[in-house]
């Protein structure tokens, strides 16, 4: 699929995405591929928490957030701020839909729930997904999708009879969440036309597996008998399972009495056909135990592929258990343009899934990549009606961030932990070593206070910190010393940076280590570490 200008049939229609992790983000990136225009709205530190769900990187971000953020305009503001939290409700006031995915109770806190922002516009439609939703007893609780599938009873009918419950092999809980969040706002867009008034649609993953139980919950509400699993086998069909061949493992799906005798000719079983045994499909589910031996005995006598081409040939749904390579491999996901190449400012050309929506009058297309952080802060505020020396003003307050794209210029893993000091993880510098390094903020960054940062980092990413008492620079890509200053006597240790538009890892702004100082930041591009209670220099 190569990327397109056209339209849409969303073409017109604005989404404030407060979304991160993968049930929201998936959804949101769905509507920017039917075409509406997504501005995915991050904090100012470390965005979305995807974009350090690896490894593997690609570029400065994981490949985890890539699979699931294009088509989206990247906004970075500190709503936690008033002029951050004015700034989003501005947009909501002309936005068509706005999905967030905080614990309940959160956006309202903030001022950016339902609520209060619908009182501004009437019109919004504002969707919200949560582990376990806004109303009941368990409302409250962190959720997340592991949790969804074991709570909701999907795990216990998922995985080997005589093995331990499982969760699928992706995130479907999640996945599941985005896609009822989605049909809900169709629907809601739908009823706008009618009404003039948005609505708040409500979505959690317990409930999406719940309602995925299906077939399962029907058959324990008819016969009070508590389902179990079946592997790859399904409980009301057979022969439905993965059968060993003379090579590699094929998926059989047999599921009429029609197809029944189209496979027993096809595989030489013509023996069974008729046999009152198995002529039926409740017959075969009834006499399962003796039928699967002898299927079994019998495609073991070929391999895979011949067995594929013989079955399909014969109508009968059948094919191999592809690997994710084989599975992208395949022709028929090349023809339907299921994978797809898209140029990104910092990380290169991307491999990425196509978008399953065919429509034939207006249909969906990859139009931008996924954003770099805050990367088009600057637009949409402008847009908003923002001057630009008020937007200068907000940077240099750390209210918003601007982060420009510089093609190629990426570390695949810098190890940068944003998490605070009283929450370390095994690795970081500080963490039994004795040892620790600051990140301090200087102008047009904000204040990330005292931070914890990898073993290693600096060497990793060419950084030079003098001896003390000597001059000392930092140096991080094209982030570099504007001038080294000489260390007076005394504690106070000072470093000027220049970090140029659009050059460097903008989310770092100085390393540099004393274990018993603490770090303030000022509006200039001096920092200074002092020892506790001293003034600020």
């Amino acid at each position: 699929m190569k990327t397109s200008k056209a339209e849409g049939p969303l073409a017109g229609i604005t989404v404030l995405d407060l979304t991160r992790a993968l049930a929201g983000p998936f959804a949101t990136m769905v509507l920017g591929d039917l075409g509406a225009d997504v501005i995915k709205v991050e904090d100012v530190w470390h965005g979305d928490d995807t974009r350090r769900w690896g490894p593997p990187f690609q570029g400065d971000d994981a490949a985890y957030f890539l699979s699931i953020n294009r088509n989206k305009r990247g906004l970075s503001v500190n709503v936690k701020t008033p002029e951050g939290r004015q700034i989003v409700q501005g947009l909501a006031e002309s936005s068509d839909i706005m999905m967030e995915n905080f614990r309940p109770g959160t956006a309202a806190r903030l001022g950016l729930g339902y609520e209060e922002l619908s009182a501004r516009n009437p019109a919004l439609i504002y969707a919200s997904i949560s582990g376990y939703g806004q109303t009941g007893p368990s409302a409250g609780l962190p959720g997340y999708d592991a949790v969804a599938q074991a709570v909701s009873g999907m795990m216990s009918v998922t995985g080997e009879a005589d093995g331990e419950p499982v969760r699928s092999g992706t995130s479907l809980a999640d996945v599941g969440a985005g896609m009822w969040a989605l049909i809900g706002i169709l629907a809601a867009l739908h009823a706008r036309q009618v009404t003039g008034r948005g609505q708040l649609i409500d979505i959690s993953l317990l409930d999406g597996q719940v309602a995925w139980l299906t077939y399962a919950a029907g058959k324990y509400f008819a016969t009070g008998v508590t389902p179990g699993r079946y592997g790859s086998a399904h409980e009301s069909l057979a022969p439905y399972q993965v059968f060993p061949t003379a090579d590699e493992p094929l998926m059989v799906a047999v599921g009429s009495d029609g197809l029944w005798r189209r496979f027993t000719a096809a595989t030489g079983l013509d023996e069974l056909t008729d046999d009152p045994r198995y002529a039926t499909n409740p017959d075969r589910v009834r006499h399962r135990d003796t039928l699967i031996p002898r299927i079994t005995q019998a495609l073991a006598a070929r391999g895979c592929a011949d067995w594929t081409d013989r079955l399909n040939a014969a109508g009968v749904p059948a094919g191999p258990v592809n690997s994710v390579p084989a599975a992208l491999a395949q022709p028929q996901v090349a023809a339907r343009e299921m994978v797809v190449e898209l140029e990104h400012p910092a990380a290169g050309m991307l491999k990425m899934l196509g978008t399953p929506l065919k429509l034939s009058a207006q249909p969906a297309s990859i139009r931008r990549p996924p954003p770099v952080l805050g990367q088009h802060t600057d637009e949409i505020l402008a847009e908003a009606g923002y001057p630009a020396d008020r937007i200068a003003e907000l940077r240099a307050a750390g209210v918003i961030r601007l982060q420009k794209a510089t093609e190629r210029q990426q570390v695949p893993d810098a190890g940068l932990d944003l998490d605070p000091a009283r929450h370390p993880h095994p690795g970081d510098v500080g963490w039994g070593g004795g040892q620790r390094d600051h990140v301090v903020a200087v102008r047009g960054q904000p204040d990330v206070g005292r931070r914890l940062v990898r073993r290693g980092l600096l060497d990793r990413l060419g950084a030079g910190v003098g001896d003390r008492g000597h001059e000392r620079h930092a140096q991080v890509g094209d982030v570099a010393a504007e001038r080294a200053v000489a260390e007076k006597a005394g504690p106070v240790l000072r470093v000027h940076l220049a970090q140029p538009g659009g050059q460097g890892l903008q989310r770092l702004s100085a390393l540099l280590g004393c274990g018993h100082c603490t770090p303030r930041s000022c509006q200039h591009r001096t920092v200074a570490f002092q020892p506790e209670g001293t003034a600020h220099d």
